[in-house]
């Protein structure tokens, strides 16, 4: 399971930017910025593209301006306005597409703000052109990804996300449910330090912990779809001062309360003040998770261990290519720097057991 691109604002094509982007710490899921290459799009793609989301004659077709860990996005200017289109760096069939669109529609209509996917002529979520998977969603202004975003604001939009019910009766990726484990964690530590990793002195600081932490996951029993990817890269901050949920590829088989936990520690930032303020938004305005046990921090757990697994399994393979390493390296520092540790759930149960109703 992996993240797909972002959308940024307009503008982030110049090569100043793209360095800026490129070089920026990174959110849990994703790197931005056109640091990668993926598909090749040119002027008889856009054509393509224009001709089966019936968006008018093309004007401009620029990118890639993001990618993510599965994809990047192009921004297409049409006679019909500004688009985003998202590729896919692996097919994506048709169906697949489907749960997460209906999903998304769904908590708009609860009021949560979202890019507007738009379907094809021929009804579809997605097309091939090229060889590569597209989709295309209305273009969207928004800010840098900020964990320090209005708390109140933040748990209010989760809230109706989570409000907006699609039922479902598939099992939950492992990718949210099971911990690493004690030996994977150390074969990791093993290959870092005959590698002379930078990062090997503090991975083995760590490692206990990691393997600590991992003993309060629990099996999930799936309530309903969920966006399942609520980091700070995918909840953004608008000009207007609003807020945005982008990037919803991920949405699948969840329980709210497990996602709420995640979204605690993102945008808690480890401050009794800002977990208060979300938790109550989100409790104020009807959202049906509740943080009470440890167990609730499962999801959160588990997403973060596999995300830093990933990426330092991805670092110590030899075959990577340089600019890949890097990547994965600016994630890795990231994931050793802000681990969520066993005092860090206790923290955020002391604010939500006091605010329990």
């Amino acid at each position: 399971m992996g993240d797909m691109p972002t959308i940024l604002p307009a503008g982030y094509d110049s090569e100043r930017q793209r360095t800026d982007i490129c070089g920026q710490r990174p959110t849990r899921r994703a790197t931005e910025g056109p640091c990668h290459s993926g598909p090749v799009l040119g002027p008889e793609s856009a054509l393509s593209i224009a001709a089966a989301y019936d968006l008018g004659p093309v004007i401009d077709f620029a990118g890639p301006v993001a990618r993510g860990e599965q994809g990047e996005v192009w921004r297409l200017t049409s006679a019909s306005g500004t688009w985003a289109v998202k590729t896919t760096f692996a097919p994506l069939p048709a169906a697949q597409a489907e749960v997460p669109a209906e999903f998304q529609a769904r908590a708009e209509a609860e009021g949560v703000p979202a890019p507007t996917g738009r379907r094809t002529v021929d009804g579809q979520w997605v097309v091939d052109v090229d060889d590569t998977t597209i989709r295309v969603f209305a273009w969207v202004e928004m800010e840098a990804p900020d964990p320090q975003l209005d708390p109140v604001l933040v748990g209010r939009t989760v809230a109706a996300l989570h409000r907006a019910v699609l039922p479902t009766g598939e099992p939950p990726h492992e990718w949210y449910t099971e911990p690493v484990g004690a030996a994977a964690w150390a074969e990791i530590l093993v290959e870092a330090q005959q590698q002379r990793a930078p990062f090997a002195d503090q991975l083995a600081v760590v490692c206990a912990d990691l393997v600590d932490v991992e003993s309060m996951v629990r099996p999930m029993t799936a309530v309903q779809i969920c966006h399942c990817d609520l980091w700070a890269d995918n909840v953004r901050g608008t000009p207007d001062g609003g807020i945005l949920v982008i990037d919803w590829d991920n949405a699948g088989p969840a329980d709210p309360s497990r996602e709420l936990a995640m979204v605690l520690f993102e945008f808690g930032r480890g401050r009794p003040d800002r977990l208060q303020l979300l938790y109550d938004a989100y409790l104020a305005h009807g959202g049906p998770g509740r943080i009470e046990a440890e167990a609730d921090f499962s999801t959160v757990i588990a997403q973060l261990h596999h995300i830093g697994a990933m990426q330092l399994r991805r670092w110590l393979d030899p075959a990577l290519a340089a600019s890949e390493r890097a990547r994965a390296l600016t994630s890795i520092a990231e994931f050793l720097d802000d681990p969520l540790d066993r005092a860090g759930v206790e923290e955020i149960l002391d604010v939500t057991r006091s605010l329990r109703n």
